[in-house]
């Protein structure tokens, strides 16, 4: 490797702030031949919406008009990156079914390009990482000679950019059903009456519609049959158990 990419992708391993980092990469970028430079993390908010947070040097025009059309919904890139992690080299091939948007990044010098994206399960978060030029195509060589780079760079700034999000919530625990209250409930799945599950249990069907009750309201529901699904949801029975 030569010098300067060591220094630089060293560089870009000791930054912790997003927006150094994102320019120690725009510099990286711009050293083997890319003129743009951009980097997005999309994650869902509480309310179970998307939103994406962006880093690039695009020309602020095409920046506004990709917000304001909302052509992510239908960008190519951003779909093929959803799903996979293998490099996409951008084409008017690709674009084929968004031929506006290919004119709009054409007249813009952003038709030379590919992208990277980086998946994380933990999170559920997934960044795109992508360089562009206008002056010269890209041949799959230079995509393979430098895709570990954009690797590291992007796994780098997603987990700058992770670490910045707010966290979501933990889950909140199953309510604790005894044993007794699942033996009730595994019963009144199968269909047997309160009066059958006291027999078989050995227990009075006032017992039995006790623990029931009990069962309905720690795991917050309003009768029965809810809660031997929500029993099922928690782990507590076999689906297999409802008849």
């Amino acid at each position: 490797m030569e010098r300067w990419k060591e220094f630089q992708l060293t560089q870009l391993s000791k930054t912790t702030d997003i927006e150094n980092a994102y320019r120690v990469a725009l510099g990286f970028a711009k050293n083997i031949g890319f003129k743009f430079f951009a980097f997005s993390t999309t994650y869902q908010t509480q309310n179970n919406q998307f939103n994406t947070i962006r880093h690039n040097n695009y020309p602020p025009d095409w920046n506004q008009e990709y917000e304001r059309k909302n052509l992510r919904s239908i960008d190519p890139v951003v779909a093929h990156c959803n799903h996979s992690m293998l490099p996409i080299l951008w084409s008017e091939n690709l674009f084929s079914k968004a031929p506006s948007l290919w004119e709009a990044l054409v007249a813009q010098g952003l038709e030379h390009g590919w992208s990277q994206s980086f998946h994380d399960e933990k999170s559920g978060l997934c960044s795109i990482l992508s360089l562009a030029r206008s002056h010269s195509p890209i041949s799959a060589l230079e995509v393979y000679e430098n895709v570990g780079f954009s690797v590291l760079m992007c796994s780098h700034l997603h987990g700058l950019v992770a670490q910045s999000l707010p966290k979501k919530p933990a889950r909140p625990a199953p309510p604790h059903l005894s044993p007794r209250e699942i033996a009730v409930l595994e019963l009144a799945a199968t269909g047997k009456t309160a009066e059958e599950s006291a027999r078989i249990l050995n227990l009075s069907a006032r017992t039995v519609h006790f623990h029931t009750q009990s069962c309905i309201e720690k795991l917050g529901v309003c009768n029965k049959i809810s809660a031997i699904i929500a029993a099922i949801k928690a782990g507590y029975l076999d689906s297999a158990s409802i008849r």
